[in-house]
């Protein structure tokens, strides 16, 4: 195994309560009342324009959600930092399989400047040689796009290369691409899991480096 490809939200970040405040200040903002945080919870993973159109209701218009979708990242580029934390063995894990000389790259449906400033925050940055974001392209997961451009820059085959998600949109992006699927249960999506199933299936992060290595796992 020569790359490992990894989600952020969920994943390697416990975002959680930051973006339910992002989501619930949008709708303030535009005059409607709070969701409860697991529903907001269950809109991530398919980019900000996706959530905040889950979050207003398909009674919304294109340009209330465009406006909405404006304030939501303005409020969330100055809240991103303010609860969000790296999920128990994350950093320590990654700096076992960046010794092994892995590669190890971000592939998240968040924009890619709010993703980098929120891995450099967290001390994450020298672990990842790219960092890909929603907006990266011109298509988000689970389009094979952003796995495909990973593996021709790593000068890697699809048969060396994991992805590693708690949800069915990453599982369903490895698929795409041809590359196998590591998901794990404590993230935002783990019932997504079951109807997508994963290659391997981990109930901490600490759990990986002996996946990659050995095929073990459930």
């Amino acid at each position: 195994m020569d790359l490992l490809i990894f989600d952020l939200d969920g994943t390697l970040i416990d975002s959680k309560l930051d973006l339910a405040h992002a989501v619930n200040a949008a709708r303030q903002h535009m005059g409607l009342s709070p969701l409860e945080h697991d529903r907001v919870y269950s809109y991530v993973g398919n980019g900000a324009p996706v959530l905040i159109r889950r979050a207003l209701g398909p009674e919304a218009s294109e340009a209330e959600v465009a406006r909405a979708l404006d304030y939501f990242l303005a409020y969330y580029r100055q809240h991103m930092l303010d609860f969000t934390v790296l999920y128990p063995g994350v950093k320590d894990t990654l700096a076992e399989l960046k010794s092994e000389d892995r590669k190890m790259a971000v592939l998240t449906n968040k924009p890619v400047r709010i993703s980098e400033a929120i891995v450099e925050g967290l001390g994450l940055t020298r672990y990842f040689f790219r960092i890909f974001g929603g907006n990266s392209f011109e298509q988000k997961k689970p389009h094979p796009i952003g796995i495909e451009t990973l593996l021709a820059d790593a000068g890697v085959p699809a048969s060396a290369a994991w992805m590693v998600g708690d949800s069915a949109v990453d599982i369903q992006t490895a698929r795409n691409a041809g590359v196998r699927s590591v998901g794990v249960t404590y993230g935002f999506q783990p019932e997504t899991l079951v109807t997508s199933p994963p290659d391997f299936l981990i109930d901490r992060f600490e759990q990986l480096p002996e996946v990659v290595s050995n095929g073990a796992g459930r």
